[in-house]
């Protein structure tokens, strides 16, 4: 069966008996759709007859409002590769299941989503096999009504992919007619949280860009205001026409202290809608049992975040990881660790101090530069003094780096060599200052070593027995984690217990191993005769 990128699902059997059928559903959609998949809701819809086939408005019924948090839910479970959307154009307040103009159709013309469907997919049940050719010519038509696909819009009929079901499901609450209406506001307010690595986090311009594409898919003729909150409450306390605010069991409380604001200002309270909490059956020991963002940016822990950057002038082998990471955040173990897998470990801060010894072209500059009274009375360089001479005199420490860093370099590639000559696979540079060195030309990937920052304070107080005001200065004058972040192939962090480590690197590693085996980085070393 081919494989399509983009598909839509319009999903058709009866509301009271669609939930158990979605899980299914999802699972064989996923077989033939990679990418995106959206769902549009017709339940009854009749695709055995051309002239029955035609869009229709479907009441926003509880039912409807708990049906879509199944979806996204199941969703999640059975193929969570894809990006669901469930499209809400046909769906309406009861009061107003007519459009605009009082027009019975949801789609006076097709509506353009982000991502044409090259295939579109049903659950609709066949009467007999011969039924095929008309149901999947009517599915054609239908959803070439309703949006915007590509040419050549293929058909897949899922029904006969399904295990029937075993049960009858018994209909709850009478017709849909019948069904509970869901309360709907014109004007709301959504809530969000402190975020865990949110060094991880996509820029603001970015998820506002994929916001409102989501919003515009799903509903097109939603109205919406992004606004970024520089306070807990944002307009959510000063506008008079908001009506609901939408909270989840966690930020309830957030929702009260709106209102108690609200009421000081002299404003109406808001509804309360709160949405239920939906389970992650995939979390691992440090992600919440909730679908979160938090539990995804967990996730991409030791992937590939950013593809690497071709680079030509670098030999294939061995292929060189730059690792990096501020003060604390646990470089070195994880630098340990990979050198267990079977990386050779160079250490730059090692070889950092090699330069400063007696006889090195370094040493003899640092002195002119700095003056004899920075050495000892074995005329090696007082490290501490020296340290005194450029903390905080920018001049001074950029003319100490401009010694020192491009003989650290020379010794880096001086390893790298060796271990090119010994047949190694894979070589991890690991150096705090290879970011602002400029050494990433060295590599052929960055690798960051994250943690948070009061972590990291905590780390370095008790390792180096400083002041919590010295732990902060010493990170201050590092480049600030986002921005080691944004120029990271893989980003790690050992925020967590020493095997949750392990993990995350043993992930990467596996990983760099597979990028290698597809390049052909890897290849056979004749022995050296």
């Amino acid at each position: 069966m081919s494989v399509f990128s983009t598909g839509i699902l319009v999903l058709t059997t009866p509301l009271h008996t669609l939930p158990l059928r979605i899980a299914p559903v999802l699972s064989s959609a996923a077989q033939v759709v990679e990418r995106i998949l959206y769902v549009h809701l017709h339940p009854g819809l009749n695709l055995g007859s051309v002239s029955q086939a035609r869009p229709a408005y479907i009441p926003a019924v509880a039912d409807v409002s708990s049906l879509i948090t199944r979806l996204y839910s199941n969703a999640a479970d059975v193929c969570g590769h894809l990006d669901v959307r469930v499209l809400l154009t046909n769906i309406r307040a009861q009061q107003c299941l007519l459009g605009p103009g009082g027009a019975s159709s949801p789609f006076p013309s097709p509506q353009t989503l982000s991502h044409s469907p090259e295939v579109v997919l049903t659950d609709f049940a066949l009467q007999d096999p011969g039924q095929s050719p008309v149901v999947a010519k009517c599915l054609q038509k239908y959803a070439g009504h309703c949006y915007t696909c590509s040419p050549g819009l293929a058909s897949v009929l899922l029904h006969s992919q399904l295990e029937p079901l075993v049960n009858e499901v018994e209909q709850e609450g009478g017709e849909m007619a019948q069904a509970e209406a869901l309360q709907t506001y014109s004007d709301l307010v959504d809530l969000l949280k402190n975020k865990v690595l949110k060094e991880l986090i996509e820029p603001y311009s970015l998820r506002v860009r994929r916001l409102r594409e989501f919003l515009q898919d799903i509903k097109p003729s939603l109205q919406y205001e992004i606004v970024p909150l520089s306070d807990p409450f944002g307009p959510s306390v000063t506008d008079p026409q908001l009506q609901c605010i939408v909270v989840s069991e966690e930020t309830r409380k957030g929702g009260d202290a709106v209102n108690k604001k609200r009421q000081e200002n002299g404003l109406p309270t808001l509804v309360l809608h709160e949405i239920q909490l939906l389970k992650d059956a995939h979390h691992s020991e440090i992600e919440e049992e909730k679908i979160s963002s938090s539990s995804l940016r967990c996730r991409l822990l030791g992937t590939v975040l950013n593809s690497p950057e071709d680079k030509p002038h670098l030999p294939p082998n061995p292929y060189i990881i730059g690792l990096t990471g501020g003060s604390g955040s646990g470089k070195s173990s994880i630098a340990g660790r990979l050198e267990a897998l079977g990386a050779v470990r160079i250490d730059s801060d090692q070889l950092g101090h090699e330069t400063y010894c007696p006889g090195t072209a370094a040493y003899q500059k640092v002195v002119m530069e700095f003056g004899t009274d920075i050495l000892n009375e074995d005329k090696t360089i007082n490290r501490r003094c020296l340290g005194r001479k450029v903390f905080g005199n920018t001049a001074r420490l950029k003319a100490l780096t401009d010694i020192v860093w491009p003989e650290i370099a020379l010794l880096v590639k001086q390893k790298i060599q060796q271990a090119r000559v010994e047949g190694k696979q894979v070589c991890v540079v690991d150096a705090a200052v290879l970011l602002e060195a400029g050494w990433t030309d060295m590599v052929h990937e960055v690798w960051v070593a994250m943690i948070p920052e009061e972590e990291a304070v905590s780390r370095i107080t008790a390792r180096d027995r400083v002041s919590v005001e010295d732990a902060r200065r010493r990170l201050q004058s590092q480049w600030p984690t986002v921005q080691q972040v944004a120029h990271a192939n893989v980003v790690l962090c050992t925020l967590w217990e020493p095997d949750i480590t392990q993990k995350q690197v043993q992930k990467a590693w596996d990983l760099l191993q597979e990028r290698l085996n597809q390049r052909g980085k890897v290849h056979p070393t004749p022995p050296l005769l």
